[in-house]
């Protein structure tokens, strides 16, 4: 009477998600990579006032991801400069932050951390605004190349 449409519907949500991802820019993406960070984070601490070890581990995993297999692969140090080594000190000290108050069960640090990413994902996110039209209009294409650009301005 019922039929399974599990492995069927997986495979749809891969292909939309693909679909999506390939529609999306570089400034777009890396929004979300923020956003996934941010989200995993604040999952995490709810789950670590819980007490719920597993969900936490896997949220603090999840961000550990995001940062090592997103943000921090995706700097250019070279074309970067300053501004990407900055970055790269930030995620790598974040990195630790999170192994060490997922050890610890420290929530003090999990918000260290989010209270770190936070600003970053703000002043990412406007760099699309409305108001910084004229400035994405300028900025290149690459992740790194537009900051400096704001940076300029």
């Amino acid at each position: 009477m019922f039929t399974s449409y599990g492995p069927r519907a997986n495979a749809y949500q891969r292909i939309n998600v693909e679909t999506s991802m390939h529609t999306l820019d570089q400034h777009q993406l890396v929004s979300l990579l923020y956003q996934g960070v941010l989200t995993s984070l604040a999952t995490a601490r709810g789950a670590l006032a819980r007490g719920d070890v597993a969900t936490k581990c896997n949220a603090i995993s999840k961000a550990v991801r995001i940062i090592e297999e997103g943000l921090s692969t995706a700097l250019d140090i070279e074309a970067g400069g300053e501004l990407a080594q900055n970055l790269s000190a930030l995620y790598d000290y974040s990195l630790r932050q999170l192994i060490l108050a997922n050890a610890r069960n420290d929530d003090a640090m999990l918000v260290e951390v989010m209270r770190l990413i936070e600003p970053v994902a703000q002043g990412w996110n406007a760099i699309k605004a409305p108001g910084a039209a004229s400035i994405s209009a300028q900025a290149p294409n690459s992740l790194l190349e537009t900051q400096p650009v704001l940076m300029e301005a």
